[in-house]
């Protein structure tokens, strides 16, 4: 069965770093790109980052640019998101998913409506 599982969620203080991770099962990575996406509680589900399979391009929301990378590791079937400096307003539940349609321009990828399978999710809390 396919499907996309994070880890790497957790607690952190104000200026730490974290490691998401979104490893695809069941299915040989037949995607046009890799997005990850966060949703605070509240709030709408944002588009943070994506990484494009077929030249690892890569696109980033404004709030983040500078603190995170994103990268894969096709030999794992994975996909990173190194997160540093997180903030408080980082607080939220981080989700990955594939988008497997090509995009006239890759920051679309940060529109969950071009998303067609969702992990479930790892939650990232930062406070002091």
């Amino acid at each position: 069965q396919a499907q996309l599982v994070e880890s790497g969620g957790g607690w952190v203080q104000p200026g730490g770093s974290l490691r998401l991770s979104c490893k695809a099962s069941g299915f040989i990575l037949d995607y046009y790109a890799i997005g990850w996406f966060r949703q605070a509680p509240g709030k709408e589900r944002e588009g943070v980052s994506c990484i494009r399979r077929s030249d690892s391009s890569t696109y980033y929301t404004d709030s983040v640019k500078g603190r995170f990378t994103i990268s894969r590791d096709d030999a794992n079937n994975t996909v990173y998101l190194q997160m540093n400096s997180l903030q408080p307003e980082d607080t939220a539940l981080y989700s990955c998913a594939t988008i497997t349609h090509p995009l006239l321009l890759l920051s679309l990828c940060a529109l969950s409506s071009q998303a067609d399978r969702w992990g479930q999710g790892t939650q990232v809390t930062v406070s002091s």
